[in-house]
């Protein structure tokens, strides 16, 4: 293999900005582009686990692992003084394709059906929102949902 060298210089500078999302690469682009285009956001850091910012919460029985992802964000948000989170869940639009659900939350809630997901990820939010990362941190929450006809949306989750 080569060695490669990019043309852009490194940037001391830690970004302020932190997204919590799915490590799904289905949705890597919809995410980047969604971040640049409507948030403004070039440089962020990146806590990109599998159920996204869902795994910081309970979903009443997961407490370790939600304790270890919240304490290596509050990790990243002192170390990098992060004033801004994006916390991202995702799944199917109501029309869209049960495959969009994350994977993640169907390992959590074996049998249950998407809407199901989806009311368990509200709840997530909801407790996420509630605790907070950090009092310094403004946290914005967004479902990535797939739609019937296959086009990615953010909507803004209300907390």
């Amino acid at each position: 293999m080569n060695i490669y060298q990019t043309e852009k210089q490194w940037e001391s500078t830690a970004p302020t900005t932190l997204v919590i999302a799915c490590s799904d690469g289905r949705f890597q682009e919809e995410v980047d582009a969604f971040l640049h285009s409507e948030l403004g956001i070039r440089r962020y850091d990146r806590f990109y686990v599998p159920g996204g910012a869902g795994a910081l919460a309970s979903s009443g029985f997961d407490f370790t692992r939600a304790h270890d992802f919240r304490s290596e964000c509050r990790f990243l948000i002192n170390a990098h003084r992060i004033d801004q989170a994006i916390l991202l869940f995702h799944g199917p639009a109501e029309d869209g394709p049960e495959s969009a659900a994350c994977a993640d939350y169907k390992r959590k809630s074996p049998g249950k059906s998407a809407t199901e997901l989806r009311k368990q990820q509200d709840e997530d939010a909801a407790e996420i929102i509630r605790d907070g990362l950090g009092s310094s941190v403004t946290l914005r929450v967004f479902h990535t949902e797939v739609t019937a006809e296959g086009f990615v949306r953010f909507v803004p989750v209300r907390g």
